[in-house]
Formats: structure tokens, C-alpha cells, sequence
């Protein structure tokens, strides 16, 4: 399996130049990529849980490819109805040509009604418009020029270029715990990426998975979940989330996710609030941890 981590691209004290030690740090460490989180409107739900100063998480990658040469970068994940689709599959292609590492895109609907009003963007049809979305994405970087027609979003002969047809291993991991989110991974990405999994989840869902692919005549997606790591005292509840709990917990949890068949497994050291979250170092030392123990 390969390890990754979440940049933490917001808060006080986050700068161009802690962005870049976390970047460096990970690398040094081991870690083959690196994610970073969306959001537009920091509006104050936001706020509360990811405080600004929040960096777009595309100009950040694209400021990390020319500075942290061998890591790859992606998004976890990129609300797509958030941004037109064609602006969307452009900025995540130019990254990939711009970054030897390549990029990942992470997709998902997101959870902040406020921000989706602010935007102007209609949160109760989410689910409809990510998955039209990604669909006009993957037209994108089919053909160019492309077209596309759908009930949110049509356009015709536009140029995307640079695409993947010249860097062909761009993946869409696609978000979310739902079978709606199972349902959309197995239709439109490469890899499923749930967050903060329970086994008894990921043994539920991986069947899924693979019945609703082989329906949609694609490949099955990579298992490939992000892990709140928190550790601590054995913890022995069957909701436990993978990645909570002692270092020898944590160690088993890998080890079942790659007899799971996992690819890639994203590393993420923010607890949920602002007030729990450590300092760079604190966080370096987790991650080291981990990584010194990982199958």
C-alpha cells in the first residue's frame, strides 16, 4: 500500500512557508502523496470547524508541484458542484502536467448549506450535480475538443487540453461513506475514498461496490480510505474507526486494509476541532510513528 497525507491548508499559523514544511516533512517521511480540502466560502459553520485562513486547494498544489518535487498531490476532496466542470477537469489536468508526480481528484458533494447558498448553488440537488459533473470532467479529458449535454451544465466544441489523454494516469477518487457516494465511485472513479471507516462498514460496502461496477461494466475501484489517526488507549467498540486507538491498534488497522486490498490509505493527523489540534511537530511525530510500523 502507499500512505499519504492531508495537508492541513487552514487555520492560524498556516502559511505558504508551513504548507511547504508539511509537504517536505511527508515526503521525507515516506509518504507518497499528499491531499488537500476544499472550500470557497468560509462561511461561518466552516469557520468553526476549518478556521481561516483557508488556501484553495488547487492554487496550493499547484504552488507545492514547483516546491516538493516527487510527491504526488491531489484533493480530499474537490466539492464538484462548487465549481463548472470544464474549470474543474482544466485545473486538475494542468496540475498533473505541471506536478512529475502526477494528481489525484478527489470528488465529492460536500456538507455546508450555507456555503452551497452563498455560492448560489442548489444543495438539495448535490448528489445530481456531482454526478453530472464528473461525467462532463471524464468528456473533458476524453476528447478535445468535447462536448457535453446535461440537464446543469452543456457546452460544444470546447478545447481542455492539456488533458489526460497526455497524462493518462489522473484518477477520480470519489468521497463519501454513502452507497449513494459506493453507488457514484463504482460509475464514475477509480477509487472509492470513504473517511474515518469502520471495518464492519468497509465489509459492507465492498460487495456493493463491486456488484454496482460490474452493473456499470467498469472496472472495480480501488479501495483507497482516509483515517483520522488518533492515538491514544486501546479503544474496543465495534463503531471504532479505523486509525483510532493504540499504535498497536492502528498497525492491525493497516494490515486489514491491505487484506482488503486498500492501494492507498491518506493519513489524517486534524481531530476535528481547532481547539484538539497539535502542533506541527506533535503531528510530524504521529505520522513518524505510523510510517515506522506500516505494512
Amino acid at each position: 500500500m502507499r500512505y499519504g497525507v492531508n495537508l492541513l491548508n487552514f487555520g492560524s499559523g498556516t502559511t505558504p512557508e508551513s504548507l511547504v514544511r508539511q509537504a517536505t516533512d511527508a515526503r521525507d517521511l515516506g509518504l507518497e502523496f499528499a491531499m488537500i480540502s476544499d472550500h470557497i466560502a468560509v462561511t461561518e459553520d466552516v469557520h468553526t470547524v476549518y478556521p481561516a485562513p483557508f488556501y484553495d486547494q488547487f492554487v496550493l498544489a499547484a504552488h507545492l508541484a514547483g516546491r516538493v518535487p516527487g510527491l504526488r498531490l491531489g484533493t480530499t476532496i474537490t466539492v464538484i458542484p462548487y465549481r463548472h466542470p470544464l474549470q474543474t477537469a482544466r485545473m486538475a489536468a494542468n496540475i498533473d502536467r505541471l506536478n512529475d508526480a502526477g494528481f489525484i481528484l478527489g470528488a465529492g458533494v460536500g456538507w455546508s448549506a450555507a456555503e452551497y447558498e452563498v455560492l448560489g448553488v442548489p444543495f438539495r440537488e448535490r448528489g445530481a450535480i456531482t454526478d453530472e459533473y464528473l461525467a462532463a470532467i471524464r468528456a473533458a479529458w476524453a476528447e478535445d475538443p468535447t462536448s457535453f449535454r446535461g440537464r446543469y451544465v452543456s457546452y460544444e466544441g470546447v478545447r481542455t487540453a492539456p488533458a489526460p489523454a497526455t497524462s493518462p494516469h489522473l484518477p477520480v477518487w470519489v468521497g463519501g461513506n454513502s452507497p449513494a457516494a459506493q453507488v457514484r465511485a463504482a460509475r464514475l472513479g477509480e477509487g472509492w475514498h470513504p473517511f474515518m471507516p469502520t471495518l464492519e462498514a468497509l465489509r459492507d460496502a465492498l460487495p456493493r461496490l463491486a456488484r454496482e461496477a460490474e452493473a456499470a461494466g467498469r472496472p472495480v475501484p480501488a479501495l483507497v480510505p482516509r483515517l483520522q489517526i488518533r492515538l491514544g488507549q486501546q479503544e474496543a467498540t465495534a463503531e471504532r474507526p479505523l486509525g483510532h486507538g493504540s499504535a498497536d491498534q492502528i498497525r492491525a488497522d493497516l494490515e486489514t486494509l491491505a487484506e482488503l486490498g486498500a492501494t492507498d490509505v491518506l493519513l489524517d493527523t486534524y481531530p476535528g476541532t481547532p481547539d484538539e489540534r497539535a502542533d506541527a511537530e506533535a503531528d510530524r511525530k504521529v505520522l513518524e510513528l505510523v510510517m515506522s510500523t506500516a505494512p
